[in-house]
Formats: C-alpha cells, structure tokens, sequence
C-alpha cells in the first residue's frame, strides 16, 4: 500500500472539507491522518496522509477540479514496504 502525503489550500467554506473527503473516497483511496489550521488570509490549510495502492494522480487530479480548492500538492510519495524494509 502507498503512502502519501497532501497539502491542500481552501477557501473557508463550511462545505469544503465534505467535497474533498467525498473525492478521497470515491476515487479509492483511505485517509490515515487528518489536520487543518484556519489562515488569517480566509483560507485554510489541510495536511492530508492517505492511502491507497492506486495512483495518487487519480486523486489530485480531482481535488484540483473543486471549485473552493486553492493549490493541492503531493509532498511525500513513499509504499509501506518500503517504510517496513527501513523500520
């Protein structure tokens, strides 16, 4: 299973974090971990670890399509394998 890493940009809106946990689940992939810190600029910054073995193309991809949705960036790209093989 990948691992990988999301830092989104958003508008604060109340429905936004919905719109973007619906497109994680419907394109296949399993949030791991989850934080959001509200921004003085009226956006708000969500740190995303999620799961998946599909690519994380297919998700990004989709984010990016969202209309509330400022910048969505893959920061760490790394399989649970890998991680075991080190650990």
């Amino acid at each position: 299973m990948n691992n990988y890493s999301l830092a989104l940009n958003v508008q604060q809106r109340p429905e936004v974090l919905e719109r973007v946990l619906r497109v994680v689940r419907h394109r296949g992939f399993k949030v791991a971990n989850l934080s959001m810190q509200l921004n003085s600029n009226n956006s708000t910054s969500i740190d995303m670890l999620v799961q998946s073995e599909r690519e994380i193309g297919l998700l990004t991809n989709q984010i990016i399509k969202l209309i509330d949705v400022i910048d969505c960036r893959v920061l760490v790209n790394s399989s649970s394998e890998l991680a075991q093989q080190e650990g």
